[in-house]
């Protein structure tokens, strides 16, 4: 690449600007050490987290919970049998480490007790534990807390407490007391029952292990409020602190974007194929060349089709795969449900359509007997065949309402099999209904007038507000991915959409 910047050509949007350094080294990844492997790691990891706090309204910080050996049993029991894989690491290390953390708690309340119980009672990690506490209320106060923390300083004057020790005269409840009222007077609405519950401890160890369980909790409230408070400004930090971040990986590692430019290869080859089969145009030589901005949103698009045992995810799409992956199990149960409301329509040719709530109890049917369904093939056809029964039903009794309404054995037994044989990939009402969804996504992410979306016809029109709701949750992903990745998309894109042996500098390689 040379040294003056490409200028972006009439198929290059003008938001993908080029970065230098994009390009991956042929052959393996150079051995990194362990110092630049844990950089690396919490690299990664501040970005996921400060990628998820900024696309996820309803992120949460959740307070720590070991796991028990209860629940480790019941996951483990959900895991592949047939050799250990990573989750099973992953789930053995988190028993042991709740074991390991249970035990060790449980020591030290028994150590407390037996200290407190002895004749003359020992204080010294009580002491240790009121100190504990001090710093604990202090982190919950603001700036604004002046009036708070002078009397927390005195409430829980720690020379004082030394004293009160050295001279036999520790009273620990009224320490104890005192610490409640001011856990009551900063604690968040949520937690005024467990605060108030707390008075009704008598036992000083029991008292002092939930003071600790609730001031954990108002931690970890004031931890989510300070993010609420802060997501606006870091709505405008997000994009260059993502950008950023996902550099400095790169310059460590170059082959970081090797499965996101063979992600984009495979749209623009389609996308090319498309626009050869629109225009006619077969030959390798056609001059129907696929914008910049096609190619994506194709790209964007086949992610929601994405084969789960493939596992060349593009990198730039990690951190939302989770949330894609469940758009694409809402893509597939919409294409389904939308399939059974348009082999109903035509076989009971609207009748039952005319009536006031079928639609909407038929749509309900739908998705609860196909709620769950998507993860194996058998679970599908199980689901089809009762949605089968389901739907006749439905018919059969909305006809029976209207004078001379008959639904002939013949089309009944049609509709069953074409309902169930909706388990097929290739099942033709199943894949026109899916062009159908995709031109609409399609339509949504190149945004501009209402008028430039393909109009919802029949069966679409009737899941209109799910498609409305999918293509919205769908099109925030792709803006907020496109703006913070555009760079580092827009050398691969120009490479597969310049003619090979055409220069990459100037305008002359438009």
């Amino acid at each position: 690449m040379s040294g003056r910047r490409e200028e972006p050509t009439d198929d290059s949007p003008a938001d993908l600007p080029s970065l230098e350094k994009l390009d991956s080294p042929a052959g393996s990844p150079p051995t990194a050490s362990l110092s630049s492997l844990m950089e690396l790691e919490n690299c990664v990891s501040n970005l996921s987290l400060a990628h998820e706090i900024v696309v996820n309204g309803d992120f949460r910080v959740k307070p720590r919970s070991p796991p028990t050996d209860r629940q480790d049993a019941s996951d483990h029991s959900l895991l592949p049998e047939s050799k250990l894989s990573l989750n099973e690491t992953i789930c053995f290390c988190l028993s042991l480490e709740g074991r390991v953390t249970d035990a060790i708690h449980r020591a030290f309340w028994d150590g407390l007790r037996e200290e407190l119980s002895s004749d003359p009672p020992s204080y010294s990690q009580a002491v240790k534990l009121l100190q504990e506490v001090k710093t604990m209320l202090g982190s919950l106060l603001l700036p604004a807390h002046v009036r708070l923390r002078s009397r927390l300083d005195e409430g829980l004057d720690m020379e004082l407490i030394q004293q009160q020790v050295q001279h036999g005269a520790l009273d620990l409840h009224r320490l104890a007391g005192f610490v409640v009222d001011m856990m009551a007077s900063l604690c968040a609405p949520v937690r005024d029952p467990e605060v108030r519950a707390l008075r009704g401890l008598e036992e000083p160890v029991e008292l002092l292990r939930e003071i600790f369980r609730v001031l954990e909790l108002m931690k970890t409230d004031m931890v989510n409020f300070t993010i609420q408070s802060l997501r606006p400004h870091l709505l405008q930090q997000a994009v260059q602190y993502e950008r950023a971040k996902f550099q400095q990986i790169l310059d460590q590692h170059p082959a970081s974007l090797d499965n996101t430019a063979a992600w984009l290869q495979a749209a623009a080859a389609e996308e090319a194929a498309a626009l050869r089969a629109q225009r006619d145009a077969p030959g390798p030589d056609s001059r129907a060349l696929p914008s910049a901005t096609a190619i994506l949103h194709r790209a964007y698009t086949r992610l929601l089709h994405w084969d789960p045992q493939d596992p060349k995810y593009p990198e730039s799409m990690l951190m939302d795969r989770s949330r894609l992956d469940a758009l694409g199990q809402q893509l597939h149960m919409l294409v389904l449900g939308a399939s059974v409301l348009l082999l109903t329509g035509t076989h009971c040719r609207g009748v039952a359509f005319s009536l006031q709530g079928f639609v909407g109890k038929l749509k309900q049917t739908i998705a609860a007997l196909l709620e769950g369904s998507h993860a194996r093939e058998a679970d599908l056809k199980r689901a089809l065949l009762e949605l089968g029964e389901a739907v006749l039903q439905q018919v059969n009794e909305a006809l029976s309402t209207q004078e001379g309404g008959e639904f002939p054995q013949e089309s009944q037994d049609l509709l069953r099999g074409q309902i169930s044989d909706l388990w097929k990939n290739n099942n033709p009402v199943r894949t026109l209904i899916g062009e159908r969804v995709q031109g609409f996504l399609l339509a949504t992410l190149q945004g501009g007038s209402a008028k430039r979306r393909p109009e919802l016809h029949f069966p679409l029109g009737l899941v209109s507000p799910e498609l409305a709701e999918l293509g919205t949750a769908f099109g925030q992903i792709v803006h907020f991915n496109r703006t913070v990745f555009g760079p580092f998309y827009a050398p691969i894109l120009r490479k597969l959409l310049l003619p090979s042996g055409e220069s990459e500098t100037g305008e002359d390689s438009r």
